[in-house]
């Protein structure tokens, strides 16, 4: 009897993993004039082009329309002004972010404080000098946050 109580458990749990992955997948499959209003109030930026976006990245959006109620008014505007900002960028600017995000989360945690702190004191700077400092160096400046 034990065996058989062992076995059931688990066809259950392999049934709802199973249909817990396909409401994911369709989720992620989820056209824009399918969103919730709260959906479509957090991922605005994203409305001209949501459902020309890969699954991955409609989920990962969906994540974040998920958690925003839950932010603070500060992690809010930060979230609409980078959704904003990256629904500007061209396809080639994604990928460079991309990359410099898989970069800059490969380096080490010293290595991260450290570019942070050069950071913080780069955005202190006036404008004249930063504009300055970008005209010298354009691969070294650029206006992400890393935050």
């Amino acid at each position: 009897m034990a065996g058989f109580q062992l076995r059931f458990k688990s066809t259950v749990l392999a049934l709802a993993l199973v249909f817990s992955s396909l409401a994911i997948a369709d989720e992620a499959n989820v056209t824009w004039a399918e969103l919730s209003d709260a959906q479509h109030q957090v991922l605005n930026p994203l409305a001209a082009e949501w459902d020309t976006l890969r699954p991955w990245q409609r989920e990962k959006m969906l994540d974040i329309a998920r958690d925003y109620p839950k932010m603070s008014a500060s992690k809010q505007a930060l979230v609409t002004k980078r959704l904003s900002n990256w629904s500007r960028m061209t396809p080639y600017e994604r990928e460079n972010a991309r990359k410099r995000h898989q970069q800059f989360q490969a380096l080490s945690a010293d290595k991260k404080n450290e570019l942070r702190k050069k950071w913080q004191e780069y955005q202190k700077l006036p404008e004249s000098e930063r504009a300055r400092l970008r005209a010298e160096s354009p691969d070294a400046y650029t206006d992400a946050d890393l935050n």
